[in-house]
């Protein structure tokens, strides 16, 4: 592997260390605590138990996809939808009330948390769109092709 590959893979290890393991671990281990967190937002239990099951889908195949390079660009794709989803539907920092009010406040750390999410759904759609100039059309004439991310490039 070349350095450049190592940095790709490192890269990508660290954009997805977020989802996997951690929130997989984390959402397996305490399916009750995040259903019940899903259900701030989808009021039924099933719903939220099918929403804490899609995550999960998304969080390890998508992250499998961005780490071996296997439909990464469409998998990037997915992932980013689901981290501006997720700032949309649970970090709603306008809802607080105290977001101009009080720096410290609840509304104030929604805040950042939403901002992250929006930056890290930024970095997935570089994946999606790449660095080299060409842009959406290589996702769009083949959406589940590879990047190639770990070929050395002459």
């Amino acid at each position: 592997m070349t350095a450049a590959a190592g940095v790709v893979l490192v890269a990508r290890l660290m954009l997805v260390a977020l989802f996997m393991p951690s929130s997989v671990i984390d959402k397996t281990f305490g399916f009750d605590h995040a259903v019940r967190q899903a259900q701030e937002v989808f009021k039924p239990r099933i719903v939220g138990v099918g929403a804490i099951l899609a995550g999960l889908v998304v969080e390890l195949g998508c992250s499998l996809g961005v780490l071996t390079g296997v439909a990464d660009r469409a998998c990037a794709f997915v992932i980013a939808g689901f981290c501006m989803l997720t700032a949309i539907l649970y970090k709603r920092f306008w809802a607080q009330g105290d977001f101009w009010a009080d720096p410290d406040g609840h509304g104030r750390t929604l805040f950042w948390d939403f901002m992250k999410n929006l930056s890290l759904a930024g970095a997935f759609l570089l994946i999606v769109v790449g660095t080299d100039g060409s842009g959406l059309a290589p996702f769009l004439d083949s959406p589940l092709a590879s990047s190639q991310p770990y070929r050395s490039h002459p």
